[in-house]
């Protein structure tokens, strides 16, 4: 896993709460033109959505193209009912191990749970 990455956000809100990802994605896309390498980490009802057969949430659509690397926490995936192989492409998961790795890893840590 260690990428160094420079900022980590820890997601924990459904992306189907508008409020609350409309910011997430005005935030991200003001690093990206700052050309900040940013990691989201979905977990608890953040990672709502994130499978192929769910409907996709269109915060989630946009932040699927653009330079942001997306991690889903197994556990709460799981805990949620889904499926591993019904990710998206785009989304990985991880698992705790994963999880503290990048946190170590970041200059930055931001949470948002």
């Amino acid at each position: 896993m260690n990428e160094n990455n420079e900022m980590v956000y820890l997601y924990g809100f459904s992306l189907r709460q508008r409020d609350k990802s409309e910011s997430l994605l005005k935030i991200f896309n003001e690093h990206v033109k700052q050309k900040t390498k940013i990691t989201l980490i979905l977990l608890h009802d953040g990672v709502i959505g994130i499978t192929q057969k769910s409907k996709i949430p269109p915060v989630l659509e946009e932040l699927l193209h653009t330079p942001v690397t997306i991690y889903a926490l197994i556990s709460d995936i799981l805990a949620r009912g889904m499926d591993l192989k019904d990710l998206r492409n785009q989304i990985k998961a991880i698992d705790y191990d994963d999880l503290v790795d990048n946190l170590v890893d970041s200059e930055k840590i931001v949470s948002w749970i």
